[in-house]
């Protein structure tokens, strides 16, 4: 996973309430178990004029010529709510997405932003509707700075703190998936099981012989 420090960007407005994975990525639009050839059908339903079409509709915020570029979403209220799909996720990163500012998320759908290389940033509503105010005043040079490091979102001279646990902070900033955060982790781990050895060695037997 690519490690995230900072990142400026144009920045799209989608600021619906409730938008869920099914919006992301249409079902329809998921033909394969893999993470690419997702982002054709990213917002598919609000992108293209007809349903399994590639019609592009102008008046979606993503087909305006102003925001080509757009790594950064801005969103409503529980955003990626709905299924637990991980593709939208993986439709999202693919196209290009690497932040999203929303007041809410799924819980789930979060974790999947961590986990796939995504920086889900909340911002009270009122902050996330400024910020849309002044990206659309020009977009492509209203551009919003997201700062991982220091937590901050920079919009011109307006800097917006935000909050990040831990652990996903340290996932996003050096680009380790769940199992490379537990391997940093290894020595402690094999201490951990040498001393289990030692203590209750007839576990450690009974797991050889079955291998055997």
């Amino acid at each position: 996973m690519e490690p995230f420090r900072s990142l400026r960007a144009v920045a799209a407005p989608i600021l619906r309430a409730n938008v869920d994975t099914d919006a992301i990525i249409p079902s329809r639009e998921m033909k394969s178990v893999s993470k690419t050839g997702l982002a054709d059908g990213l917002f598919a339903g609000w992108r293209y004029t007809a349903i399994g079409g590639r019609d592009p509709n102008p008046a979606f915020v993503l087909n305006q010529a102003a925001y080509a570029g757009t790594k950064i979403l801005l969103g409503g209220e529980n955003f990626g709510c709905g299924s637990s799909r991980e593709h939208a996720v993986w439709a999202l990163h693919e196209y290009g997405i690497r932040v999203v500012i929303a007041p809410s998320f799924s819980p789930i759908f979060r974790g999947n932003c961590v986990r796939n290389g995504i920086v889900p940033v909340t911002l009270a509503a009122d902050e996330v509707a400024k910020l849309a105010e002044f990206v659309t005043a020009d977009p492509s040079t209203h551009q919003l700075e997201v700062d991982l490091e220091a937590c901050e979102v920079r919009a011109g001279a307006t800097i917006k703190k935000f909050e990040l646990e831990s652990e996903a902070r340290e996932m996003l900033l050096e680009g380790l998936d769940g199992i490379d955060l537990t391997l940093k982790h290894r020595a402690d781990i094999d201490a951990f099981v040498a001393r289990d050895r030692l203590e209750r060695p007839w576990i450690y037997s009974t797991v050889e012989k079955s291998r055997a």
